[in-house]
């Protein structure tokens, strides 16, 4: 016979998860099916978070929040998101304005031929390049310092000096390195942006994804809610999604974010041909315009939206879409992870709960994490970690 506490482990539990997008849902999910009840509260009016989706009335797909592009290197990610929508095949591809000249991003060997006139094979084009690069520079610790060891000064001015300011509102000088780190070099014609095994988009848009996700008898929803800190305790446990700054009521000041602002436009046909095209140019007030159309290219429509997309510091009232971390809101992040690890049965999770900037597959690929640690930590009786991957790290 079990003793009284391993059926009191056993005793379904009542959570609550702050936040529907990506990461409550799939925590939500994971602690429903394992038998436990849920409820998700949600401050706005859908689901999905940035990644909502909705039909535009001209019958095009419109990424709400900007564009949302699934890629991952995670088999197991991959199908999850596929338990709860079908995914077409998906290439993103970019084009980048310098001037009035339109050229293939990310930087490849085509780029390179065309921005400096040439008709490089792959090994000039890589010698070329690196004959331009500041070499001088070993341990680039700024995003300026990073782009001129890894393509010298011509091409980081044309492409990414001016976007860049426009996209922080800082200079590059001021940005570190592990920003510019990500973007790839290429000396082959490869124009496709992402070079993850798996690539999709959902064919009917992220929000059913999201929706689908949430539809168990074991969760119920409540959007347009906001969930006060003290309520929690009325739960055994709480996944709190949202700024981490805001649980703490600010108590060490409002972590800076980037937020963007898109000038919507309908139009007849096809605007640009591709689903992005960045404006590199300081003088371009906008960092890209975005066609959503071209998003869904297994669909056909005779109108067309685009956004153009401004970037600026994030507001209170604004949505936060890109965590700053330079040196001040670092300091005051080591402030709010010392008094989340103090706490007692709540759980920080997300781009906004670990004030991390992360793509849609790392954010699932945690929260599935966040979900196995919280089914293994009751199960065997322990409590549940503020933070199961390190926002510090």
């Amino acid at each position: 016979m079990s003793s009284r506490a391993e059926q009191k482990r056993a005793a379904p539990l009542r959570f609550a998860v702050v936040g529907a997008g990506f990461s409550g849902a799939v925590v939500a999910r994971e602690l429903a099916e394992a038998g436990h009840q849920v409820e998700v509260f949600e401050s706005r009016d859908h689901v999905a978070g940035n990644c909502h989706t909705r039909r535009h009335e001209s019958g095009v797909m419109v990424h709400v929040y900007g564009p949302h592009i699934f890629h991952t290197q995670h088999e197991r990610v991959w199908d999850y998101v596929r338990r709860f929508g079908t995914f077409k095949p998906y290439r993103h591809r970019v084009r980048a304005m310098v001037g009035e000249k339109a050229y293939q991003m990310p930087m490849n060997l085509g780029l390179i031929n065309a921005f400096f006139g040439t008709n490089f094979t792959p090994q000039e084009a890589e010698a070329f390049v690196a004959g331009r690069a500041d070499a001088s520079i070993t341990d680039p610790k700024s995003f300026e310092e990073q782009g001129l060891r890894l393509v010298g000064r011509e091409l980081y001015e044309a492409f990414f000096a001016g976007y860049t300011r426009k996209q922080w509102g800082v200079d590059p000088k001021e940005l570190p390195a592990s920003i510019l780190a990500r973007l790839p070099l290429r000396f082959t014609e490869d124009d496709s942006y992402f070079n993850h095994p798996y690539q999709g988009i959902p064919e009917h848009g992220y929000t059913p994804i999201v929706e689908a996700m949430l539809d168990h008898p074991g969760i119920t929803v409540r959007l347009s809610t906001r969930m006060p800190r003290a309520r929690l305790a009325e739960f055994d446990h709480a996944f709190w999604s949202g700024p981490i700054d805001a649980y703490f009521n600010f108590e060490h000041g409002r972590l800076a974010y980037r937020t963007l602002d898109f000038e919507p436009e309908v139009v007849d046909g096809d605007y640009q041909g591709c689903p992005v095209v960045n404006y590199c140019d300081a003088d371009v007030p906008f960092t890209r315009i975005t066609e959503h159309k071209h998003f869904a290219p297994w669909e056909r429509h005779d109108k067309s939206v685009i956004y153009r997309e401004y970037s600026r510091l994030c507001g209170e009232t604004d949505t936060p879409y890109y965590p700053v971390r330079l040196v001040q809101e670092k300091a005051q992040l080591v402030e709010y992870v010392r008094l989340a690890r103090d706490q007692h049965g709540v759980t920080f999770l997300g781009r906004l709960g670990t004030y991390r900037y992360l793509d849609m597959d790392v954010t699932i690929h945690e929260a599935l994490r966040v979900a196995d640690v919280a089914k293994e930590s009751v199960s065997a009786g322990r409590p549940i970690p503020a933070f199961v991957t390190d926002p510090l790290g």
